[in-house]
């Protein structure tokens, strides 16, 4: 009888332990950094806030946290940093999951996924690339060979990218020595130069070239060639914490999910994208 009682108390004061252990983020005041220059991503809109898709999941995601949540706008350069010496609490900036990224800092489950590519000028040879779309998971073989195929029509051309991001080491990775590659602080600086002709080529995120494409900026151009996936353009996007952050990730995790399993997150990729961003799993 004294066996079972005693039992029965360890496990009344581990549920206890493990209940304190889910909520002990709940009610935390954090800041979560985002860009402000990657639209519709997030953005900083006329009236000078910040504004896009990641706000308006984020605010989400946190209320259903229960987290009093800050939003910060961070340089993209200096933004994993800037989280390891806890300027802030959390990154939602349009950051896709890597291994690179993962030795330094932790994701949540993915809350957006889509396809990279090229984006030019409508009146560029580089139309006539062939398309397709390819995963560098799924089919790494079928996507080097789609990725060999491009490189007569890109030789000599040069290509923009972010610094600090996927798009530049995918780019870097299968077309130096091909291409001239210039790298850039933020990606509206490298849609300007596409504009003026300045570059041939931007590597970037669909979801934000068509963006581009819809302003006045882009009004000229379009997205050409292939559509490429997984491998070293990322896993997907997701909430970038702090490592020893746990109880902080796990509060994330469940709000995803959350948002995943009830629509949320695809109501507010058609409105902000006007495709479905939720990942597949």
């Amino acid at each position: 009888m004294k066996l079972i009682r005693l039992t029965a108390i360890a496990g009344a004061v581990l549920a206890v332990c493990f209940s304190i252990g889910d909520a002990s983020a709940q009610n935390r005041k954090i800041k979560v950094a985002t860009e402000g220059a990657y639209a519709p991503w997030n953005f900083v809109n006329s009236a000078g806030k910040l504004e896009g898709f990641e706000l308006d999941l984020g605010a989400e995601l946190c209320k259903r946290a229960k987290l009093d949540c800050e939003f910060v706008a961070q340089d993209w350069d200096g933004i994993m940093p800037s989280l390891l010496a806890k300027k802030y609490d959390a990154i939602m900036a349009g950051m896709n999951i890597t291994p690179k990224r993962m030795e330094t800092i932790n994701f949540t489950a993915p809350y957006a996924a889509g396809p990279h590519g090229f984006l030019i000028l409508k009146s560029s040879s580089l139309a006539k690339m062939p398309g397709g779309e390819y995963s560098l998971t799924k089919d790494l073989a079928g996507a080097e060979k789609a990725i060999e195929e491009l490189k007569p029509f890109l030789k000599g051309k040069v290509l923009g990218a972010q610094v600090s991001t996927t798009n530049l080491n995918w780019a870097e990775k299968y077309f130096k020595g091909v291409v001239e590659i210039r790298e850039y602080k933020t990606t509206e600086q490298h849609d300007l130069d596409l504009a003026a002709g300045r570059v041939d080529a931007v590597v970037v995120a669909h979801s934000a070239a068509k963006a581009t494409m819809d302003s006045a900026v882009g009004k000229d151009m379009a997205i050409g060639g292939p559509a490429f996936s997984g491998g070293i353009l990322g896993l997907g996007v997701a909430v970038g914490i702090r490592k020893e952050d746990n109880d902080l990730k796990a509060a994330f995790d469940a709000a995803v999910k959350s948002a995943i399993a009830d629509g949320t997150i695809k109501t507010l990729s058609m409105k902000w994208f006007k495709i479905d961003m939720t990942p597949k799993s």
